[in-house]
């Protein structure tokens, strides 16, 4: 799966990268590491505005929800059930680019994962990249306050994580840049399991 991050890269990069400006640039700060368990905004790209960077929460909380605890269980979808559970079925054609320089993976060194490897996983073409993700519009019934959250699609691991999260054996979708707008435009998230990858180098920390 995929629950922490990396993004440190300068916000000009960022923005020459993604052909995209930041709307809230202090909002903006490097990190070497994004737990998604803390449930904070990130920087995105939504369909509904390319030329624009902005921040959504991680952990995807669908619209109907009563309150936010779900997101607990949101931050990553599996491409092969994404559309048939209702926490993301209404919520899929609403997309958006995950924007991220790495991500971490842990390797089980032993039967019941006592002993692990910490890997960091980065594009071996592109510095900068975006998980594949979606996202929801959900506002508060108590305090009226409107949330934008997302989630990342994960597929079946290709051989180089198969070898690292070799308990579970996934990974997220990592987009190829010229596929970026055929993400933001619908086409379907099929198109983008596995086989689907981008080249992917793995280093251990």
């Amino acid at each position: 799966m995929c629950y922490r991050t990396k993004l440190n890269a300068k916000i000009s990069k960022i923005e020459k990268t993604f052909e995209a400006q930041f709307t809230e640039p202090e909002m903006y700060f490097p990190q070497e590491e994004i737990n998604g368990f803390d449930f904070s905004p990130t920087p995105v790209i939504a369909d509904s505005s390319p030329g624009e960077i902005l921040f959504f929460n991680w952990g995807l909380i669908p619209h109907w929800a009563k309150n936010d605890q779900i997101k607990k269980s949101t931050l990553n979808a599996k491409i092969e059930t994404v559309e048939e559970k209702p926490a993301f079925r209404d919520a899929i054609g609403n997309r958006c680019l995950v924007i991220a320089n790495g991500y971490y993976e842990w390797q089980w060194l032993d039967a019941k994962g006592k002993q692990k490897q910490k890997y960091l996983i980065t594009s071996a073409e592109e510095e900068i990249f975006a998980f594949a993700g979606f996202y929801s519009v959900w506002q508060d019934p108590e305090t009226k306050e409107i949330t934008n959250s997302y989630s990342i699609l994960t597929t079946e691991a290709n051989e180089l994580m198969s070898e690292i999260h070799n308990n579970k054996k996934r990974m997220p979708v990592m987009l190829r840049q010229n596929d970026h707008r055929a993400w933001l435009e619908g086409k379907a998230p099929e198109n983008f399991a596995f086989p689907y990858q981008n080249n992917l180098q793995a280093k251990q920390i």
